[in-house]
Formats: C-alpha cells, structure tokens, sequence
C-alpha cells in the first residue's frame, strides 16, 4: 500500500509551516518562564518562609527553549570546526 503522492505532499507541506513557525517564534521569543519558580526568580522555604533565588534560572526568571539550545550547540559546533582548521 503506497500513499498518494498529493497526502504526502500534503503532510510534507504542514510539517514544514510547523518547524518554520517554531524556528520563527524561537527568533522572536528565545526565552520562556522557568517552571521551577513560574518566572518570579525567587523560591520560598515551605516551612520559614525564607525567599532565595531559583537556582535553575539563576534568579532571573527566565531559561532558553529548546531551539535556543539546538541553535547555540549548532553555533558552538560549527566555530569549533573552524578553529581546527
């Protein structure tokens, strides 16, 4: 059983809007919320109420997204190849 090649064409075609709105929106908005303290930057003892920072995002509240990363290892990689030329 083959697929049609206009279903293929189809699903190539949405797979490509998909990943080309992630890659823009990862331009746009580099940075999402850390989880750990919803974007505050701060985290609270449960039991004396002490405040420090949120050790994930380093107290800024904000941590990279997933092509954020892949974009910096792609970077990080590629100067690498150059200098051992």
């Amino acid at each position: 059983m083959t697929p049609d090649g206009s279903t293929t064409v189809f699903l190539l075609a949405i797979l490509l809007m998909f990943t080309l709105g992630y890659v823009a929106s990862c331009k746009i908005w580099p940075f999402k919320a850390c989880r750990t303290c919803e974007g505050t930057g701060k985290l609270r003892s449960p039991f004396i109420r002490a405040i420090r920072h949120c050790p994930p995002c380093e107290g800024t509240g904000l941590r990279p997204r997933i092509g954020l990363k892949a974009w910096n290892a792609y970077r990080r990689v590629q100067r690498e190849n150059r200098r051992n030329r």
